[in-house]
């Protein structure tokens, strides 16, 4: 073979190699089709690739139930080995670990990003006599039972959020009548068929909803108004001073070697700075919270504290 012929050869096989190296990932969504775990790792997947990023197969898998520990249990048992498998998590993980006594200790996974961070928002039926936030705490500190409020898990940020708003108005957090839904469609279709008073998700789940007259939100968890929602107080606005955010990330598998996981590290860094990345932002109405490796390790340490704390604090876990 002449010296030029080889080195051709061999260019290929490098490309070859290359393109192997990076040809499929495994990537748990621990939530049913359609929610925002779903939508957080479709998304930022399909950003890769446009960004050119990563552009190689990617295996989806849904799992959903319990707040994420479901998807994350068969995550950890069905990835063991495999170097290149990803899960989507985020805040709601937290505070389920603790009310479902699951076993998953996220510590032990590999901490790689955290990609987004959602605000929430309460909202009623479109038609609802409830006009305001305010009206809503009104009916709710007068018969809590009678006010069945649907959102995600039982301990997620939802339920917290709802937990933080009747400790500000005074009501007893026992008392409420707090309903888990499968994702925000089935929220919204028990805003609409009248077996929940009010519901409470992330704007992405509601806004196209609400754009579309079926539901009214009367409060958002941010500190500020948003643009996208200028005529929606906050919840502080309206006199609760309640302030949370849904975060979102991604986790590596338990024994993903180390160099895998500093290569998804600088992926999703370069995904963060990207153009592709930023327009699904705008769309989803999500905000940009990136941060990476062991700072992101530590942020969920502390974070899994907080979040335990409140759900203390406010009488839902021991």
């Amino acid at each position: 073979m002449k010296i030029s012929g080889f080195l051709k050869t061999f260019a290929a096989m490098a490309v070859l190699c290359a393109g192997a190296a990076q040809a499929k990932v495994s990537v748990m969504l621990p939530a049913n089709p359609g929610g925002g775990w779903d939508s957080t790792g479709r998304q930022a997947f399909q950003a890769l690739n446009q960004a050119g990023i990563y552009t190689g197969t990617v295996n989806f898998s849904n799992r959903g139930g319990a707040g994420g520990t479901i998807g994350l249990a068969e995550f950890q048992r069905s990835q063991k080995g495999k170097a290149d498998a990803l899960a989507v998590f985020g805040a709601i993980t937290v505070g389920a670990i603790t009310l479902n006594k699951s076993p998953i200790d996220l510590s032990q996974f590999k901490p790689v990003a955290r990609l987004t961070a959602e605000y929430l928002v309460l909202a009623v039926k479109a038609d609802s006599p409830h006009k305001t936030l305010g009206d809503f705490v009104k009916a709710l500190k007068a018969n809590p039972g009678a006010t069945p409020v649907g959102g995600g898990s039982a301990g997620g940020v939802d339920h917290i959020a709802l937990a933080l708003l009747a400790q500000s108005a005074g009501v007893p957090v026992p008392s409420l009548n707090y309903i888990p839904q499968a994702g925000g469609a089935d929220t919204v279709i028990g805003i609409v068929n009248g077996t929940l008073q009010a519901g409470i998700s992330g704007i992405s789940e509601f806004q196209q909803f609400a754009q579309e007259g079926r539901i009214r939100i009367l409060g958002v968890t941010t500190a500020e108004r948003l643009k996208a929602l200028a005529d929606v107080p906050t919840f502080k606005e309206s006199g609760f001073d309640v302030e949370i955010a849904n975060w979102r990330g991604i986790l590596g598998s338990i024994d993903m070697p180390e160099a895998n996981r500093q290569e998804w590290i600088e992926r999703f860094t370069k995904l963060s700075e990207s153009d592709a990345w930023k327009a699904v932002l705008e769309k989803q109405g999500w905000d940009p919270y990136f941060l990476a490796g062991d700072a992101f390790g530590e942020f969920i340490q502390s974070e899994s504290g907080r979040i335990n704390q409140i759900l203390k604090d406010a009488g839902l876990s021991k």
